[in-house]
């Protein structure tokens, strides 16, 4: 994604169609802090406890 030109129309195509927890997720993962919790949760061990933190930290949910 970093490489998208966010001034083209068609690199956004999919968000005309998307709903309020497709946008913040779209948001969330250009945030530079986010980035920055994300790669420490993924060099240490994921233990149930750090993935914890990391989704009460950011209001994450998984449900499928």
């Amino acid at each position: 994604m970093a490489d998208t030109d966010w001034r083209s129309e068609e690199a956004y195509s999919g968000l005309k169609t998307a709903d309020a927890a497709d946008l913040a997720w779209e948001w969330l993962r250009r945030d530079g802090d986010y980035q920055e919790d994300y790669k420490r949760l993924s060099r240490r061990e994921r233990s149930s406890a750090a993935a914890g933190e990391f989704r009460r930290k950011w209001g994450l949910s998984f449900s499928c």
